[in-house]
């Protein structure tokens, strides 16, 4: 585990000599497989102490680095603690962390822990930002249960170019009832974090971030885990890939090339009630989804991202990468495995927080960079909720474009989409969910512990172009008696703002 661990700090190390034609180009299917792939880098687990107090402490660096993400091509790139993405972050339910973080790029930029339930004084938004130089430390409970979440920067009118540049890291929470479950849970062995990018580039290797769609920066190369044509070494029978769309804006619709069937075992949020037995998934930026997939003996399977059926309402679909197919990661089993458990026919059990007719708290319409007619503005309260209490959204893409909604603070549920229950593999926790236009999705959210009248917490199109330009709004959450005392923002100081 130590070589490939130390891989993400061995990409940036490795002697490089460019090699033409190396760099952007569509993966053919089938290339994944070649010899020209390399090992699949696993994110180092993040190193934590816990002192007398009980709080786990981590300690991160955001910087600058170089990484070979094509082979043969320096390419210069961001990460947390490392050149590209960061360590897992590894914790357990009811445990109190801490962190220390350290900017060290050129701009201010944010941590924002996606799916997290946390302070919003902590969430790591727009709000939150760290100047170059300056440190931040948040630290919070942990009040959810076990699920693959994940952390990225933040800052407005910017978070499309830093995610770009390789600032995301995977966030993992443990609890009893997940780990009492017989799934694979051998970090890196059988248990494999894939988060999935696109990227475009230059012929010197730099990355290309010129604007060429409604979408943003739309990618015609894979990169998983921060490489480009890797496969994945496998010796058990049973693998579980805890997948992140980790991309700006591309859709994937997953599928292994052979069509195997596979087992998911979780969404955004946690483990499902029990297992669905699928051949595709589509996921789009932000969402995740734990998948456990069987392999024999000697075999390579190429885990692919097939042409996105769901178009209806979407105009120019070639233009979203909608038509594309890319190999994302080749399996190659060895000659032997070692035998794996079952998948449980149950996994964890899960609370209606509304019945599927309950009249909607909200509504929000989305449409070009606005939600609800309206852009983001920093120093702009959209709406204050009230602790304790549970809501009811409907959310409909009333665009020609794709378009999803993410919440921060709470995992919800999907009552209904046009007023049909979901789809198994959309009925657990979710906190990014993918709107079809012109079709209603009806979510039911709890909103609890944490108040503040001063800091906010966001909602938004997890496309991060679209954030970018403005498909955003904020919301307090408050306490009895509690008004809003919003804070104020220089917007003069945000980057990528200055256009706004």
């Amino acid at each position: 585990m130590v070589s490939r661990r130390g891989f993400l700090t061995g990409l940036a190390l490795a002697p490089v000599v460019y090699a033409a034609g190396c760099s952007a180009r569509t993966s053919a299917p089938g290339s994944a497989g070649s010899a020209s792939t390399r090992p699949l880098p696993i994110p180092p687990l993040a190193p934590s102490r816990v002192g007398s107090d009980g709080v786990r402490r981590f300690t991160l660096r955001v910087q600058t680095g170089v990484t070979e993400m094509v082979r043969g091509s320096e390419t210069p790139t961001w990460g947390f603690s490392g050149s590209v993405l960061g360590p897992t972050v590894r914790a357990r339910r009811g445990e109190k962390v801490a962190f220390t973080i350290t900017n060290d790029l050129p701009e201010a930029t944010s941590v924002h822990w996606h799916g997290m339930h946390l302070p919003a004084k902590f969430d790591g938004g727009p709000h939150q930002m760290i100047a170059p130089g300056a440190v931040w430390e948040p630290a919070w409970t942990i009040q959810q249960q076990a699920a693959t979440l994940w952390y990225h920067p933040h800052p407005h009118g910017a978070t499309e170019k830093h995610v770009n540049r390789g600032l995301s890291g995977l966030f993992l929470i443990d609890d009893d009832e997940a780990n009492a479950l017989d799934l694979p849970k051998d970090y890196g062995v059988d248990d494999i974090p894939l988060v999935i990018q696109d990227r475009r580039f230059h012929a010197d290797g730099n990355l290309n971030e010129t604007d060429t769609t409604d979408m943003g920066l739309l990618g015609d190369t894979i990169i998983t885990n921060g490489i480009a044509d890797a496969h994945l070494p496998v010796t058990t029978e049973r693998v579980r890939l805890r997948i992140l769309n980790g991309s700006s804006g591309r859709l994937y619709n997953l599928s292994f090339a052979d069509g195997r069937e596979f087992q998911l075992i979780a969404g955004d949020g946690g483990l499902l009630t029990k297992p669905v037995a699928l051949t595709e998934i589509q996921l789009s930026p932000g969402e995740r989804a734990e998948l456990v997939i069987t392999v024999r003996a000697g075999e390579n399977v190429t885990l692919r991202s097939l042409p996105i059926t769901e178009r209806r309402g979407v105009d120019n679909v070639a233009e979203y990468g909608f038509d594309d197919t890319f190999d994302i990661l080749t399996l190659r089993a060895t000659d032997s495995l070692r035998a794996s458990a079952a998948v449980p026919a149950s996994l964890i059990p899960m609370r209606a927080l509304a019945a599927a007719n309950t009249p909607p708290t909200r509504s929000f319409e989305l449409q070009w960079f606005m939600i609800n007619n309206r852009r983001m503005d920093m120093n702009r309260i959209d709406m204050t909720i009230p602790v304790d209490t549970t809501e009811v959204w409907t959310v409909r893409n009333k665009d020609n474009w794709p378009h999803n909604f993410h919440v921060h603070d709470v995992q919800f549920q999907i009552l209904a989409i046009d007023g049909n229950p979901p789809p198994p593999a959309l009925s657990g926790w979710k906190d990014t969910v993918y709107t079809t236009p012109d079709v209603t999705y009806t979510l039911a959210m709890h909103f609890a512990d944490h108040t503040d009248p001063t800091y906010p917490y966001m909602f938004h199109c997890h496309l991060l172009h679209h954030e970018d330009k403005g498909m955003m709004g904020q919301f307090l959450v408050l306490g009895p008696g509690q008004q809003p005392a919003p804070m104020q923002m220089d917007m003069t100081a945000q980057p990528g703002m200055s256009h706004h």
